[in-house]
């Protein structure tokens, strides 16, 4: 199990990764369009300094948290976008604003109770769950940062934590699809960025999923296609998983289409 002090760890870093690729960019840049329909970089950006913002809220301030929770109600398909729009400003105040967001949450989470739950959207998260989901989604944001930048990133060691989630939500990817949840268990194995083998799920399951991390990870977060991707699936429940699988919360929203394909990609966020 992957200790709170080193999630954090790679949560910095894949921040500083994204941070990299933005902290030059000429201000005009930061409207350029990216995957998610009607989002720029800007709104990449301000969508995690608020999810930054709400998470540390969720850690230290239930009652305020608990507010964010019935303006999502209100509008639970739009309020992610609100969200973000919310939190747009001038590069270089929103810049900041995302930098001290992500210290901000750092110093929350580290200040969680050991085995402490805080309040998420629909569950219960402790530090370290949240850490993890953090990493999940900076890391996904920064892909469609990198679309938009026309930028092929080099994938690292801290994929597995993104792997690992969308292993561990299998059954949640059939609930949010409307479908009954399988009681079949899941083998994984994929191959990390390093040729290391990532193996998650019974040896013995018949249903499997083999391929890159890489190409599971970008499954996983909705990023591309599966037909785009170098993965194999293996079973029943498998296959089928391959067509909705979703490691984050909330409604699943239009796929991105195959490559090739001329309607735009809309990865949901």
């Amino acid at each position: 199990m992957v200790d709170l002090d080193s999630l954090l760890t790679d949560l910095a870093a894949e921040s500083a990764a994204l941070e990299t690729l933005v902290a030059e960019l000429p201000e005009p840049d930061w409207s350029r369009p990216t995957p998610a329909a009607g989002w720029t970089i800007a709104h990449q950006i301000a969508h995690l300094a608020w999810t930054d913002h709400v998470a540390t809220l969720a850690a230290t301030d239930v009652e305020a948290f608990a507010e964010s929770i019935r303006h999502a109600a209100e509008d639970p398909h739009g309020f992610i976008d609100r969200g973000a729009a919310e939190f747009l400003a001038p590069v270089p105040e929103l810049s900041r604003r995302w930098r001290a967001g992500r210290s901000a949450l750092d110093q929350a989470l580290r200040r969680v109770p050991a085995g402490g739950k805080m309040p998420w959207y629909g569950t219960r998260m402790s530090a370290s769950s949240m850490a993890t989901a953090r990493i999940m989604e900076t890391w996904a944001h920064g892909e469609d940062v990198a679309d938009a930048l026309g930028v092929t990133r080099v994938p690292t060691a801290r994929l597995r934590h993104v792997a690992y989630l969308g292993t561990r939500t299998v059954g949640h990817a059939f609930a949010t699809h409307g479908r009954p949840v399988p009681d079949v268990p899941v083998r994984f194995e994929l191959t990390g960025p390093h040729g290391d083998s990532w193996q998650f799920g019974p040896a013995e399951a018949a249903d499997r999923v083999t391929g890159p991390a890489l190409d599971f990870c970008l499954l996983v977060t909705r990023r591309r296609h599966p037909a785009d991707l170098a993965l194999v699936a293996v079973g029943p429940v498998a296959t089928e998983w391959l067509g909705i699988a979703q490691v984050f919360a909330g409604p699943p929203g239009p796929d991105r289409p195959p490559a090739g394909a001329d309607a735009p990609g809309r990865p949901v966020r």
